[in-house]
């Protein structure tokens, strides 16, 4: 099913929007960017950032701009169970505070992501999506969305996705700016940021049924 713009807001708004919306945040949040990368350098090292090629809308890649938050893999090669003892004390401190997604602006201003959509995983999921959760890829990718307000990293993956196919067909302009401000309030008190028994988010392997589409609105 092709995504289709439902009105003004989706059509001619919504990026104008995120481009000001982003650039008014790098000005204003620049000091607290500069200090941050002072204390990556500090505490991990080099390099500040962490670039990934992750999926943008429809699956086209991009390179996604992080702060890094952990020591890089012993054996060159990452892999998730190795994430625990990879995450430091401040790479927690960093995560926690979601410090680490400021970089995540500039992939805005170029147009790779969005204010507000699914958040960008990793490229070799795609192929794990059956057709419903496939549709989160019919928009940009988010800094943040509504799963990411609704347990964030504490919820199943497919509870994560019907929300994030929920999004994908409810785009106005009072939903974004009510995802933006439960966000703020999501991060001040801390909340879902990693699963039960997990550093971050286990992987995603894929689910075992087909799921229709309409059973996500």
């Amino acid at each position: 099913m092709e995504h289709k713009a439902y009105g003004p807001y989706e059509r001619w708004i919504k990026r104008p929007q995120d481009f000001l919306c982003a650039l008014f945040a790098i000005v204003l949040l620049s000091p607290l960017m500069l200090l941050t990368a002072l204390l990556v350098r500090i505490k991990l090292g080099a390099p500040v950032f962490f670039l990934q090629e992750r999926p943008g809308r429809f699956g086209k890649p991009f390179k996604l701009i992080k702060f890094r938050s952990m020591l890089p893999p012993k054996s060159g090669v990452i892999d998730p169970a190795q994430d625990a003892e990879r995450l430091t004390p401040f790479g927690k401190k960093l995560r926690s505070t979601s410090l680490d997604e400021l970089p995540e602006l500039f992939n805005i201003l170029k147009g790779d992501m969005s204010i507000v959509g699914p958040r960008p995983l990793l490229m070799r999921y795609l192929e794990r999506y059956n057709s419903h959760q496939a549709r989160r890829g019919e928009v940009r990718p988010g800094l943040t969305g509504l799963s990411q307000v609704h347990g964030r990293n504490a919820i199943s993956w497919e509870e994560r996705f019907d929300l994030d196919v929920k999004y994908v067909d409810h785009i106005t302009f009072l939903g974004d700016w009510k995802i933006i401000l439960e966000t703020v309030k999501t991060v001040l008190k801390r909340e879902g940021i990693s699963a039960e028994g997990e550093a971050t988010m286990g992987e995603f392997m894929g689910s075992n049924t087909e799921k229709d589409d309409k059973d996500g609105e």
